[in-house]
């Protein structure tokens, strides 16, 4: 052992941390997988996460674990934000790497058609990744069939446990305020309030330079007719026993009325067509943040905590573990740091004419893991993968996943209290940006455990786990690997003109036909041809 990785068990034996077999107990099997992946000689494993910054080569969580499985582990440091860019152009390179993190659900297939992946069969996952199938299988049952081609497993599925809660509508309560209005439960009073921030100057600097909403509140006015629209896939619904394209219904008609009044009128930012984000942390509204626009539904729900919204565990500056109101983040952050006046509030997505609302919800599924086409030349690797994926996802011990997860217990961590459902970060690892990444900690793939910390405990006394629209088709077929990219810019591209009055609505069915004939027709045939797993 290097000095590197003495040093860092050192700190986990000192902490009181013992890392054992992941799931080997008496069970012989669990053995038999055990001494086949450490009979495995050094080698190097590529792998690749979501990550919002780089992991160094010295990360000491890294070297933990290299040392621990006899291991080089290669981390793709690939920015988010351009992930598959970068990957494609990654491997082109090198080949596929050893672990491949999917991020988007629907190009499992692509990538199998690539030839990129390797086929995972189900009793190796079992045996070699014991905790991790037992997870699925108990939180998110019917999900591994979606990662199955053909019958056969080539992706773990990434089931998002927070995903139960949909994107928050958000006003500005400051502007309502100053206006007498209340935050809007039906259309009529959304139409109402829009217009208000629009023409009665609800930031009272006396210039005309606010607007009602942009491109992410138009989803929550589809939203009021029941289906999405703006996404970067094509949102699907169930409608009489089948999928349809949420884009193509005939109320989408109706609402790209209300919009185009909306648009004319001058309600809607006429920036809307290159979106609320400028730039930078892609779950901003800047739109929003400089007082453009009083309503926005982007973002998830903590990315609009406020100050004092709840009690959470801090570290004193006598290294004490304390109750503290949480501080804002994100959105509201930075809002506050432009406007400290600033006033924000919630509201349930308001009532269309015939008695629909919801806004977009990510799906449950967020991603799939998959195996790198190449590991099967070299025997037992696989299954060493799959063994260091169970330990640092799914490890039972709750101080051991959390150390996997957090860096360090005592250095970088400790329980809040006694009931190990928050954790505090420890100075000065608390002002630390990114500091998982800088440490190279939390580099599995997120499971469906029950979501107990306070934080989700917020989140649900909002009703945000009510009222989502979420797509009904999580999964690509080969026509939508074909087509979506076309069918998606076909789709935006009306919607848009529809908006702008660049084109009469009495051609949306005409635009029906041609997303249709574009390959929508077949895209819809195949969907509606999947076997629906029960959820």
């Amino acid at each position: 052992m290097n000095k590197i990785g003495t040093r860092i068990f050192a700190g986990f034996v000192a902490a009181g941390i013992g890392f054992g077999a992941v799931g080997c107990g008496n069970n012989k099997n669990d053995n038999e997988v055990q001494v086949q992946s450490n009979s495995l000689a050094t080698s190097t494993i590529s792998w690749t996460l979501h990550q919002n910054a780089p992991i160094p080569e010295n990360a000491e969580m890294i070297r933990y674990l290299e040392e621990k499985y006899n291991v080089d582990l290669d981390i793709w440091n690939l920015e988010n934000n351009r992930y598959e860019s970068l990957l494609e152009l990654k491997i082109a390179q090198q080949g596929a790497p050893d672990l491949l993190r999917v991020r988007q659900p629907q190009d499992l297939l692509k990538v199998q058609q690539q030839g990129l992946v390797t086929e995972i069969p189900l009793d190796t996952l079992e045996h070699s990744a014991p905790n991790l199938f037992a997870a699925l299988n108990k939180y998110a049952p019917g999900y591994l069939e979606d990662g199955k081609i053909e019958g056969k497993l080539y992706g773990i599925p990434v089931i998002n446990p927070t995903n139960a809660y949909r994107i928050p509508v958000v006003y500005r309560q400051d502007w309502l305020d100053k206006l007498g209005l209340k935050v809007p439960d039906t259309l009529a009073e959304f139409e109402k309030m829009i217009y208000a921030f629009t023409f009665e100057d609800p930031d009272g600097n006396g210039i005309d330079d606010t607007y009602g909403l942009s491109m992410e509140g138009m989803n929550v006015v589809f939203g009021a007719f029941g289906q999405i629209v703006f996404a970067d896939q094509l949102y699907f619904n169930e409608k009489n026993g089948k999928k349809v394209i949420g884009a193509l219904e005939p109320e989408m008609k109706e609402a790209l009325r209300y919009l185009r009044k909306w648009y004319a009128d001058g309600v809607i930012d006429p920036q809307f067509l290159t979106g609320e984000n400028k730039g930078g942390y892609k779950h901003l509204s800047h739109a929003f943040i400089n007082g453009r626009i009083g309503m926005t539904s982007m973002g998830n729900y903590y990315h609009w905590i406020d100050d004092n919204d709840y009690l959470a565990w801090n570290v004193d500056e006598r290294g004490l573990v304390i109750e503290k109101p949480v501080q804002a983040t994100y959105n509201i952050k930075e809002l506050k740091a432009k406007n400290p006046d600033a006033k924000v509030s919630f509201g349930r997505p308001f009532m269309g004419p015939h008695g629909k609302r919801g806004s977009k919800a990510y799906d449950m599924l967020m991603s799939f893991t998959a195996i790198g086409a190449n590991v099967v030349d070299e025997p037992g690797k696989m299954e060493k993968i799959l063994q260091i994926l169970d330990d640092v996802s799914a490890n039972p011990d709750d101080n051991e996943l959390t150390t996997w997860k957090n860096g360090i217990i005592g250095k970088h961590w400790n329980w809040a209290d006694a009931s190990h459902q928050d954790i505090v970060t420890l100075p000065p690892y608390d002002r630390e940006t990114n500091l998982l990444n800088k440490i190279g900690a939390n580099i599995g793939m997120t499971l469906p455990f029950p979501q107990t910390g306070r934080r989700e405990q917020w989140a649900s006394t909002l009703h945000l786990d009510q009222d989502g629209i979420y797509n009904a088709l999580e999964i690509a077929t080969p026509s939508l690997v074909r087509s979506s990219e076309q069918l998606i810019a076909l789709r935006n591209q009306a919607y848009l003109a529809f908006i702008t009055g660049e084109r009469p609505l009495d051609e949306f069915d005409n635009f029906v036909q041609e997303f249709r004939k574009a390959g929508g027709d077949e895209v819809l045939r195949e969907a509606n041809a999947l076997t629906s797993y029960t959820r």
